[in-house]
């Protein structure tokens, strides 16, 4: 246990401390988890932000090998919720005290759409009095597209890796011009040029990944200077090529440990930053996502999709709360709050520290 408690009062993690750590097991990856929780509490304070999370179109132009909603899944019951269910959904988030919302779909970068995200933007901005946060998560855009939609309200951005790996980035994704490597980096900058809170996040537990790769998606998050991470645990869909591979994963239960590892670690590595308590956690462990505010995490996003359509949003199989309301979603989650020994941060943005730490380094 000496050497944990070396590691988690440590400054500077190296590659082969956080692979040690995200490998942990037993009495040792409990006591990690423990000390880790007791010093990001002592670092953050005791509050978790929401995030009410609208997922308002599955239509997708790319073709990642692991997602339901990619756009070579015929099977896949498309959507889109109009404008008016999406400002509903926006004012119930206000009116609930959430103090933030999230925009996400399936990702499309056509004019019709960027256009419309830019007037939905500002329509909420204007339902909510400008009080009401907004983060998106909407995939590869031009520059140009990245400011307006800033200019117009949004002030935070998730745009995930996936892989840190860019050979494995190529083993789930096509390797074409539509999922380049090299271009969704450049994205991920550009979200920062514009002036984003950026955030990024990777999958834990694909075929073919290794405790080193992971190592290195952490350390490549510290090095991009990221603002928040959203991770979870990689859950396989039977409607995908990956699903061919299934029987190199690990099995769920070790994902879901791992996941939690990833998260604790991340903490130490950056004590600044947000991390979301992915849904994934929750369909793999009724108490996931508790346990992710426990030991590092301190976003949570309750959906507040309309519950005609969250069965659509199939990212990946056996997906949690797909048959709540936007009421019922959010009772829950403050139980899940109060049951992981936090509290709600309500009517507050809980803006990243990192973000603001950044900005003024770089004023330097």
């Amino acid at each position: 246990m000496n050497q944990i408690l070396q590691l988690i009062q440590k400054e500077n993690l190296t590659k082969e401390d956080l692979t040690y750590l995200i490998g942990l097991a037993g009495e040792e990856r409990e006591f990690f988890l423990r000390e880790t929780g007791k010093k990001y509490v002592e670092t953050l304070g005791n509050k978790v932000y929401f995030r009410g999370l609208v997922e308002f179109s599955n239509y997708c132009t790319k073709d990642c090998y692991y997602c339901g909603i990619r756009k070579g899944n015929a099977k896949a019951e498309r959507y889109d919720i109009d404008d008016e269910a999406i400002l509903q959904a926006a004012r119930f988030a206000h009116e609930h005290n959430y103090g933030s919302m999230v925009l996400q779909s399936g990702e499309r970068s056509d004019e019709k759409f960027t256009k419309r995200i830019t007037q939905l933007i500002k329509k909420i901005k204007e339902a909510t009095q400008g009080e009401l946060g907004i983060t998106i998560s909407l995939g590869e855009q031009t520059e140009e597209t990245y400011r307006e939609w800033f200019e117009a309200g949004a002030h935070r951005y998730l745009l995930r890796i996936e892989s840190s790996n860019k050979e494995l980035y190529y083993k789930i994704h096509p390797q074409d011009d539509n999922h380049n490597f090299e271009k969704r980096l450049n994205c991920i900058k550009t979200l920062q040029k514009v002036g984003f809170q950026t955030g990024t996040g990777v999958m834990i537990g694909l075929p073919f990944q290794t405790f080193e790769q992971l190592a290195d998606d952490l350390l490549f998050f510290k090095e991009m200077n990221i603002d928040m991470v959203g991770m979870g645990p990689f859950i396989e869909h039977s409607e995908t090529p990956l699903y061919a591979h299934k029987d190199k994963l690990w099995p769920l239960q070790r994902r879901f440990d791992v996941a939690l590892n990833m998260i604790a670690a991340l903490r130490l590595l950056m004590p600044d930053i947000n991390i979301a308590a992915a849904t994934a956690l929750q369909a793999i462990d009724k108490m996931g996502r508790e346990k992710a505010l426990r030991y590092g995490a301190n976003i949570i996003m309750p959906n507040i999709t309309p519950t005609l359509h969250r069965k659509d949003y199939q990212l990946y199989e056996n997906k949690p709360c797909t048959d709540e309301g936007a009421e019922d979603c959010g009772n829950c989650m403050s139980i899940r709050v109060e049951m992981a020994g936090r509290e709600i941060g309500y009517n507050e943005w809980g803006d990243s520290s990192h973000f603001f730490n950044r900005q003024e380094q770089n004023k330097k």
